[in-house]
């Protein structure tokens, strides 16, 4: 958290000091970002007769022209164009006396001072300055730091520019000001479009402004009386004090205001922490704790609470805590370690009160540390892991439409802990023959809760509670062996793999399931033939958008046949080691691409300037949580010869044996290695020869298109299982995002209910014009439909307003989740150019 990330105030009323971070940059040009001025290469050189002569002369200290000059010893009178060059400042006045051996120089009439490592502009009525000691005093002052004018534009010299007037200005040092009943502002001057206006301001350039009595001026209307005030004039200092004051209204929460206090603990360590209130529910807890001990390792701890007065009458508190560790680390030796660990706890807790729909309907907490090495083409690791995953649940306490639902049980899975080496192919000595292994050892455990389903007009079924034993315990072998030939372009590779896994536990089915402290070994023999034919392929003759084009196709056969698998009925669940089942079958695909070359190697392409603003696109590389995302927004960068253009993979597998060894169990959906490896999408609830056809088709023409359509269909059916259609494209600064997501999932037959199928279909779209730091206005809005219930689920609005050094931000977000949430919420942000902003609408929720 670095100075200029910081806008300090004590308010009148509150008396304390403020910290904001920005939101909006400087709109002015960066061509020479983070440059060094160059010696005699002042803020403002016009093409001048002395400016010329000034750069040709072999004296580069010092350098006097005036129309009418006169010498008495030391001391020059000057006037008429005078213009003055030592070192790296140059005086401009109209009439001056300059003594060159104390430097001393007092000038009236149009008197500017440029230059200095600074690139300070200072333009005054008149004024006396010491160009050796670089101190003095002006009269009448307007001023510029950190900015270096060529004509009409203005290039940034420094990470955080300013502006400032007075009536008079002591310059101390060569980084020291004092202003006197003057202005500071990073706007545009003459007009800007906010200031601070200050009976005396101290800068020191390079650290801060401190403003003492002050007015905050909105285009030239008083908003804010501050007794007293800093601005960051410098980019890697990071200041103890209160955050910037939130304020929000909700429709659910009612008025929200908070604060918050930042401790710059140290160099590579700070903490923030901070409450909220909200009117209609209580209170909020909000804290982080970030380290950096260095280039490659980091730590950050966060938290957010709420202690909830409960909605609805009677009331039903929704309040929880969300805890959550995020740490890596390399620890040398080829040594690596990562944590990320989350705790909530209520699923109904996040449902209620996160502000980022995908995350509050996220039912899944996932927490792991892990310790990895890798040496050799072998793999060490050790890993520490707890899944819970929380399910809704009926509350027969709540009485209330729309807080009847509770979600205090949840389906916990544990590894703790559990080592595993792995290899990579190695050849055994000179023989055609390679050899790897992949093995586990850990500890396991498992939990289930009591679910009982209602049905309208019908008592619930429950299906009774499971638990394994507190610690149990699994060893899991995986040595192979494969002959991989090549001959004439036809790739063939078979392989042997044998599994021996031992588990001190295991299920007995039934109703209830119960797990048994009986050993259980399962043995298991896999063969697989993988056999690759030559691509076909043809080059295009001509050309078409001036590219090249090239189509290929590569089909492929895979034999598989597992047995030994005898008591997969009895093999715990725990992750995709236990679901090895005996199988014997055929896969068949191809995967045919269409790539494109350019000829010309200078073509740019330009990223987009909402790149976040996307549909079912992964979320963009962040090495440090708290870093902003790493995206292509902004620039133009040497467009890739060849490209990619589209991929289309088709894929079906045919069951020789259609029970899988007798591990399918008719009537609910079953979940095997070999189906997995197919699709995430379970098929299988009755035997069967024949799987889905998969299809994976992915169009992406330039950095800024993007189309995806998955889907699974199944002939047996004569119906689609699922499919997932996903389109961006970004042109100018439009965006358009568009996804439609569909789902079948048999449901097994209970007592009352026969077996049905259950039909899920959501709607995506994202629309986008601007760009968080364009000028002038931006918008953007997302929303999803779900189709099957026809309703809203969520819809997000924000629009920008971008001036030269200041803007505003407004949000509406609407949420209607289950029957818990059913939310309006207002958000809004205005920021300043290198100070901050104040509101309640944080970074990493905004659309772009």
């Amino acid at each position: 958290m670095n100075a200029r990330n910081r806008f300090l105030i004590t308010a009148a009323l509150l008396c304390h000091l403020l910290l904001v971070p920005p939101l909006v940059t400087s709109q002015l040009h960066s061509g020479a970002e983070g440059s060094t001025p160059q010696k005699n290469a002042a803020t403002s050189v016009p093409d001048t007769p002395c400016a010329k002569q000034a750069a040709e002369s072999l004296d580069k200290d010092l350098l006097i022209c005036a129309i009418r000059q006169e010498k008495d010893g030391p001391l020059y009178k000057l006037s008429g164009d005078v213009e003055i060059h030592y070192q790296t400042y140059i005086l401009r006045t109209d009439e001056a006396t300059y003594n060159s051996d104390t430097g001393e120089a007092t000038a009236t009439g149009h008197f500017s001072l440029d230059g200095g490592p600074n690139d300070d502009h200072i333009k005054a009525s008149h004024g006396n300055y010491n160009l050796i000691a670089e101190t003095g005093r002006f009269y009448d002052v307007t001023a510029t730091t950190g900015l270096r004018f060529r004509g009409s534009r203005a290039v940034l010299t420094s990470t955080a520019p300013f502006a400032f007037s007075g009536h008079l200005v002591e310059k101390t040092s060569s980084d020291h000001y004092v202003v006197y009943d003057g202005t500071i502002t990073t706007c545009e001057l003459p007009n800007p479009k906010w200031q601070f206006k200050a009976r005396r301001v101290i800068v020191d350039v390079g650290g801060n402004a401190t403003i003492h009595h002050s007015a905050f001026l909105l285009h030239g209307l008083p908003v804010l009386y501050l007794p007293y005030a800093t601005h960051p004039v410098q980019r890697e200092a990071r200041e103890t004090g209160f955050l910037m004051p939130t304020i929000g209204r909700s429709s659910t929460r009612g008025e929200t205001v908070g604060d918050s206090f930042y401790w710059a603990i140290n160099r590579s360590m700070d903490t923030t922490l901070g409450a909220e209130y909200y009117s209609r529910r209580g209170w909020a807890q909000r804290g982080e704790f970030r380290v950096r001990p260095s280039d490659t390792s980091y730590v950050d701890l966060s938290y957010f609470g709420v202690i909830d007065r409960g909605i609805g009458s009677p009331p039903v508190k929704q309040g929880g805590q969300n805890a959550r560790l995020i740490a890596e680390g390399n620890l040398g030796g080829g040594f690596r370690s990562v944590a990320n660990i989350d705790y909530l706890s209520s699923f109904i807790f996040r449902l209620a009160f996160n502000e980022v729909f995908s995350q509050a309907v996220n039912s899944e907490v996932k927490s792991q540390a892990f310790l990895t090495r890798s040496r050799h083409g072998f793999f060490y690791g050790g890993m520490v892991e707890r899944y819970q995953n929380f399910e809704l649940q009926p509350n027969p306490q709540a009485g209330v439409t729309g807080t009847n639902l509770t979600a205090d049980q949840d389906i916990r899975i544990l590894h703790a802990p559990s080592f595993d080496i792995e290899s990579v192919d190695h050849r055994l000595g000179s023989s055609p023959f390679y050899w790897s292994f992949d093995t586990s050892f850990g500890g396991l455990a498992r939990s289930e809760p009591e679910v009982c389903p209602t049905q309208a007009g019908l008592a619930p079924i429950c299906t009774p509670a499971f638990r394994t034993g507190n610690l149990l315990g699994r060893f899991d072998l995986n040595p192979q062996i494969s002959a991989p030939r090549l001959f004439g372009g036809w790739s063939l590779r078979p392989a042997l793999t044998l599994h021996d896994t031992y588990y001190t536990e295991r299920l007995i089915p039934g109703d209830p399931r119960t797990a048994e402290a009986n050993a259980i070994n399962r043995k298991a023999l896999e063969i697989i033939v993988e056999f690759r034919p030559p691509p076909v392929e043809r080059v295009f003759d001509g050309e078409f958008r001036g590219q090249k084009w090239k189509h290929v196709i590569e089909p492929r056969v895979v034999y598989r046949y597992v047995t030994g698998v005898d008591s997969f009925a009895n093999i715990l669940r725990f992750d995709e080691r236990d679901i090895l089942s005996n199988t014997h079958e055929v896969e068949y695909g191809f995967v045919t691409r269409l790539y494109a070359k350019r000829k010309n190697t200078a073509i740019e392409e330009c990223g987009a300037s909402m790149a976040l603003l996307t549909v079912g696109a992964a979320a963009p590389e962040q090495s440090v949580p708290w870093e902003r995302y790493k995206t292509r927004d902004e620039g133009c960068r040497p467009a890739p010869q060849v490209r990619e253009v589209a991929s289309w993979e088709i894929a079906q597998k045919y069951f020789v044996d259609p029970t899988f060894g007798g591990a399918v169990s008719s009537g609910q959906r079953n979940v095997f290695t070999t189906t997995e490896d197919l699709t995430g999408i379970a098929f299988v609830t009755v035997p069967r020869h024949l799987s889905p056809i998969v299809s994976r088709l992915r169009v992406e023409t330039s950095e800024r298109t993007d189309t995806e359509w998955d889907m699974d269909y199944d002939f047996q059916l004569g119906r689609i299982n699922a499919s997932t259609l996903l389109a961006n494209y970004h042109v100018g600064p439009f965006t358009v995002g568009g996804g439609d997501a569909f789902l079948q999932i048999p449901q097994p037959p209970t007592p009352t209910v026969p077996a049905f199928t259950q039909k899920f279909q959501q709607f995506r779209v994202a629309l986008g014009y601007g760009g968080l730091n364009k000028r002038g206005f931006s918008a953007a809005s997302s929303f999803g439909i779900d189709a099957e219930k026809g309703r809203l689920q969520f819809a997000t609005a924000q629009t920008t307003y971008n001036w030269d050094c200041c803007g505003v931000t407004l949000e509406y977000r609407r949420f209607s989740i289950a029957n818990v949430r059913n939310e309006n919420l207002f958000r809004f942000t205005f920021s300043l150019a290198n100070i901050g902003s104040f509101g309640n609408l944080r970074r990493q929720e905004r659309l772009y």
